[in-house]
């Protein structure tokens, strides 16, 4: 996720990100403004007095409306992917917290609460790969059998919880723990695994492919018949006027685009790495203080 600050505005108007729109359209403007040039002499030289595409400019005012309407609504739900995730990995940092504070002024013993150390982060970053569909290597906080078991689990989340409750459940036999303190621990372990479900159900909805693909479809016939309505009156200045509009009109399909799956690596996906540290040296410092665990 790309970090700037909101204040100082002009400035990056002429700086282009590698994930920058104009970057990345570049050469399909440059295809555009050819084929451009093309129809607009052809409708110039051969087809003026015919006078057919003259009131054709009201008919795309029109259709340019209806288009904006549709990219409002794109735009919008793909923000609303967007912030959704972003509400739930703020969740997820702040349960992480709660679970660790509770094990940390609990009566456990050393050994489970460097458990918990371990687990509690690393279930932040299994999430994180789960929905990046990386490869794991907690080989460092796990020993052998475990990792193994790991490694074969379908769902990987689902087994780094799975071990934490077994523990929970330990410390509850041997009273380290009370019954409060295990209803209210396993709050946090539960609102884990519905974090997890809701970001998984934003990663694997998509929007309709039949609305994506109209769409696409539909801006790319409104831009390449532009000439058609506006060369009577705009002449050669259409090129200019047809490449601005497919920037425009193409731009907010690409962010959508971008934006609607959040837990990417992209410019503007959410900072799931960040945040995996965060939540890490969090909890650390939460289980370490004054208690000698490192």
């Amino acid at each position: 996720m790309i970090k700037y600050n909101p204040k100082i505005w002009f400035r990056h108007i002429f700086k282009f990100a590698k994930g920058d729109t104009l970057r990345v359209l570049f050469p399909e403007m440059v295809i555009l403004a050819l084929f451009t040039y093309g129809l607009t002499y052809v409708e110039l030289t051969y087809l003026e007095d015919l006078h057919i595409f003259k009131d054709a400019i009201a008919v795309y005012s029109l259709i340019g409306f209806v288009l904006s309407l549709l990219l409002v609504f794109r735009t919008n739900t793909a923000y609303d992917r967007w912030w959704e995730g972003r509400k739930k990995w703020g969740e997820m940092v702040n349960d992480t917290r709660s679970l660790a504070m509770k094990i940390s002024v609990s009566n456990g013993s050393k050994q489970n609460k460097l458990f918990f150390r371990r687990m509690i982060a690393d279930y932040a970053s299994v999430v994180k790969w789960h929905l990046r569909q990386e490869d794991e290597d907690l080989i460092h906080t796990m020993d052998n059998p475990t990792f193994e078991a790991f490694k074969k689990a379908s769902h990987k989340p689902s087994f780094i919880a799975k071990q934490m409750y077994e523990r929970l459940r330990e410390m509850r036999q041997k009273n380290e723990i009370t019954e409060y303190e295990y209803l209210t621990i396993d709050t946090n372990l539960n609102n884990f695994s519905n974090i997890t479900g809701a970001c998984e159900r934003i990663l694997n909805t998509p929007m309709p492919f039949s609305y994506s693909i109209f769409l696409k479809k539909f801006i790319f016939i409104y831009v390449v018949t532009l000439p058609i309505g506006f060369v009577s009156t705009f002449q050669y200045g259409t090129i200019l006027i047809s490449v601005f509009i497919f920037y425009v009109l193409v731009s907010m399909e690409l962010l959508a685009e971008e934006i609607e799956d959040p837990f990417g690596t992209d410019d503007n996906d959410l900072p799931l790495d960040d945040l995996c540290v965060k939540i890490r040296a969090n909890v650390e410092d939460i289980l370490d203080e004054g208690r000698g665990l490192k």
